[in-house]
């Protein structure tokens, strides 16, 4: 996870800031569950935006529930203005978790990629409002037991954890409405 947050981030800055637009943004449904979260938006051409979303949370509701996770996305708008309108784009995430529910325990990571569809309505010159939803493919390696279970010494090869779920599956990637304010 830290190669892939070193290679978003260079990525991002290679990209020249000229009079750009640039905004900020915090998706509202997330907040109501109690999962922080804040994104960056950069405009890249007259038609494409790129941004950078996290998200983390740390025993919501009394859960335990720990998850820290990464969100770089590309957006092509058609309205031919960038931050207005329908738009389609790409993204992926990378989360690490540690999540008991139900007296089983999971802990792991997931990578993924998928597809967003969304709309922005422009509130005021600075503030929009953000409709999106996207679906993508997920990857996740985990350790899964039920709580209680010595997991820790039955599973060990050389002083490794070994994880005993691995796969893949089709899952919603984002959801959300943000509040996007433009910094310039």
């Amino acid at each position: 996870m830290k190669k892939l947050l070193i290679i978003v981030l260079l990525t991002m800055t290679l990209v020249p800031l000229h009079a750009q637009k640039v905004a900020i943004s915090s998706n509202m449904l997330m907040d109501a569950l109690m999962i922080p979260n804040a994104g960056a938006e950069v405009v890249v051409g007259e038609r494409s935006v790129v941004g950078l979303h996290v998200f983390g949370s740390y025993h919501p509701w009394g859960q335990k529930v720990q998850m820290l996770g990464l969100q770089p996305e590309y957006r092509y708008f058609f309205s031919g203005r960038p931050m207005n309108s329908f738009f389609v784009g790409v993204g992926t995430m990378a989360v690490a978790y540690d999540i008991t529910w139900s007296g089983k325990v999971y802990n792991g990571n997931a990578i993924g990629a998928g597809l967003i569809f969304g709309y922005v309505l422009p509130l005021s010159h600075r503030v929009n409002l953000d409709f999106y939803s996207g679906f993508g493919m997920i990857a996740y390696s985990h350790k899964e037991y039920f709580k209680g279970d010595y997991y820790d010494s039955d599973h060990t090869t050389a002083g490794f954890h070994r994880p005993n779920a691995l796969g893949y599956t089709l899952l919603p990637t984002r959801i959300g409405v943000s509040i996007t304010y433009m910094l310039r």
